[in-house]
């Protein structure tokens, strides 16, 4: 059933034409991704088909019995009171819920307490079973367990369930805020660019979990491979007009490049054939026949006649980028009981050691708040170590990507950023640099504190392209591009000949550029060599289960002491047997659970047959019940 249609639609502002008769359909439980370049119109689209903006032309339908929520990139909450928690907010998704909830204790109590006569019990019964009836029909056991529980999947720490939403940083808001939708199930979920701000096990649940919501979802996101878990529909948008193709992102590019393929050849074929008739007329011409004059026509109305094939499309503009490098020494970087902790707080790592040679390409990986970041601020020397060592070895040229791109000066012309760091370089050299990441004529003036998220990350990696680099310092550096710029940026990466330590969430970069994979966690670092293979994630994530499993332990690494491989074995054995536990735990609350809603169903009838005039026996059940729901509420929220 279609849920969703959009026909017709055009948007312009002023003279710019944002997109042009886009006509599509949504069914229900389709999971549609919406892709393009930024500013190709998707959020604009968003927009048009939420009722936000009116659009020049064309008509929108949406199912009026469904239920409709809204991811934006730049959420904002509306002004809450200083009580309201993260773990409160949430649970006003179910207002309903706590006002039968609220009901029902009044009636309990005045059934208890005020001895109504016959006609008030009975009245009073009858509200009552049919209060919990609706409570426990909406989910009124378990929605106090799924809000904590969701929380948790979404990053959130235990003790920051009672923190007030008016101290969250913006990243931490959109979380907040996606949490809800989450926990609403609103009919159709629109997301704009769900994975910011989520760390690689927020992002794995939220993938499982939207590829088993059997709801409709639109989902605009640069993230390839979240895209090819979620979405079974992919949106083109591209120079203003729109096409849909079956299946996942992958699905569309393979389908996008037969289409090529196929148009090319039938445009070349066309071609020879146009030139074939076109020789004939010369020829018949060049003869000058009466007949000849008869066969011109004929040839030409058969060339008139011809549907022509349009050429393929060249892409659409992207970035151009190559990284220039001289060779450096074999061993490149050496990090020995590296420590760092911030003033008086706890150490984000203790006592860190890795080593790095030439041409290694080594991914940090690990959840949000194990110092990442922080590790290649200390590596680039942003940052101070609490304790440790960091050498580098000979001839080592450093690059470094920050990925708040702080490094620019925020009152400059695009232009003279550029100009202030190379200061040889002549204004026809630096225009020709800028126009290779796409800013071109006027561009170069804009203020860089008026730049995009995009565009300000494709400054900072013009800048860093100029300069003769053989270790590249990547802090999430495919944030705010799109596709065809993280395309070009991971064949510059494929391309270069030197070192590369990075910290990215985007599971496609990492596929394309990783040769080593270094995990942080608060019980230390597990590196990870990854041998050749299509995908070095999935290899990590199989080696990673593999070593959580394993019953004896791995052989230590040659650049690892014998006691940091054993420390690393028993970590592993305990995180296993711990494992273990909590999977027998799940298991003996799946069974609990259903003979406690026996119970209760039991509970319920008997407070309305029997014992609806027996308050001894009444209170007795009501007791029992209590204990049974905070007991059903607690294996509930384990099992979420």
């Amino acid at each position: 059933m279609t849920v969703l249609s959009a026909s017709g639609l055009t948007l312009s502002f002023g003279d710019e034409v944002i997109f042009r008769d886009i006509s599509f359909s949504v069914n229900e439980g389709d999971r549609l991704g919406i892709i393009g370049s930024n500013g190709a119109g998707k959020t604009s689209l968003f927009r048009v088909l939420l009722g936000e903006y009116e659009a020049d032309t064309g008509s929108v339908f949406l199912a009026k019995d469904k239920t409709v929520g809204y991811l934006s990139q730049n959420t904002a909450l509306a002004a809450k009171e200083d009580s309201t928690t993260l773990f409160s907010y949430l649970c006003e998704a179910f207002s309903e819920l706590a006002a039968l909830e609220e009901r029902i204790a009044v009636i309990e109590d005045e059934l208890s307490r005020n001895a109504p006569n016959a006609e008030q019990v009975a009245r009073l019964s009858a509200e009552l079973d049919e209060a919990h009836r609706r409570f426990h029909d909406g989910g009124g056991a378990s929605f106090r367990g799924r809000c904590r529980s969701t929380l948790l999947k979404m990053g959130f720490a235990e003790d920051e369930l009672d923190r007030p939403i008016s101290t969250l940083s913006g990243g931490q808001i959109t979380r907040l805020v996606l949490s809800r939708l989450l926990v609403e199930e609103p009919d159709i979920l629109f997301l704009d660019e769900p994975t910011n701000h989520l760390d690689t096990a927020a992002l794995t649940w939220l993938e499982e979990f939207l590829a088993a919501y059997k709801k409709t979802v639109l989902l605009i996101s640069h993230d390839r491979y979240f895209l090819d878990r979620i979405t079974n529909k992919t949106l083109l948008l591209s120079r203003g007009a729109a096409r849909l193709y079956p299946g996942n992102y992958s699905k569309y590019r393979l389908l996008e490049a037969e289409e090529e393929a196929s148009r090319t050849k039938q445009y070349k074929e066309q071609q020879k054939e146009i030139a074939r008739i076109e020789a004939n007329i010369e020829f018949q011409r060049r003869c000058g026949q009466a007949h000849n004059f008869v066969t011109i026509r004929a040839k030409q109305h058969q060339l008139d006649r011809i549907e022509r094939v349009e050429t393929v499309k060249a892409p659409e503009r992207t970035i151009r980028m190559a990284f220039k490098s001289e060779a450096s020494g074999e061993e490149v970087l050496d990090v020995r009981k590296l420590t760092f902790a911030y003033p008086g707080a706890r150490p984000l790592f203790s006592e860190l050691s890795f080593s790095v040679r030439r041409g290694e390409r080594v991914l940090f990986l690990g959840d949000n708040g194990c110092g990442k970041s922080t590790l290649l601020k200390l590596l680039v020397g942003a940052l101070e170590r609490t304790a440790g060592r960091i050498e580098f070895g000979y001839h080592v040229e450093v690059g470094y990507y920050d990925q708040e791109n702080r490094r620019l000066d925020e009152n400059s012309t695009v232009l003279d950023e550029l100009a202030a760091s190379y200061p040889t370089m002549t204004n026809t050299e630096l225009r020709s640099a800028l126009a290779r990441f796409l800013f071109t004529a006027d561009d170069v003036l804009k203020r860089v504190g008026d730049l995009s998220g995009g565009e300000r990350a494709r400054l900072t990696l013009c800048k860093l392209i100029l300069r003769s680099v053989n270790l590249l310092v990547l802090d999430e550096p495919t944030n705010h591009l799109d596709i065809g710029s993280r395309e070009a940026l991971e064949e510059a990466l494929s391309d270069f000949d030197g070192t590369i330590l990075a910290v990215s969430h985007d599971r496609y970069f990492i596929d394309r550029v990783a040769s080593r994979i270094i995990e942080l966690s608060p019980s230390g670092a597990v590196d990870y060599p990854l041998s050749e293979s299509e995908s070095p994630y999935a290899t990590y994530l199989a080696v990673r289960a593999a070593h959580d499993t394993a019953a004896e332990p791995s052989k230590p690494s040659e650049e690892r002491s014998e006691s940091t491989g054993r420390e690393e074995y028993e970590e592993r054995k305990r995180e296993a047997a711990k494992r273990r536990g909590d999977e027998r735990r799940l298991e003996a609350a799946r069974r609990r659970v259903p003979i406690i809603e026996a119970r209760l169903a039991e509970i319920q009838k008997e407070l309305f047959g029997e014992a609806a005039s027996d308050y001894v026996r009444a209170a007795e059940l009501d007791t029992e019940r209590e204990q049974l729901e905070e007991e059903l509420l607690a294996l509930y929220e384990l099992i979420l």
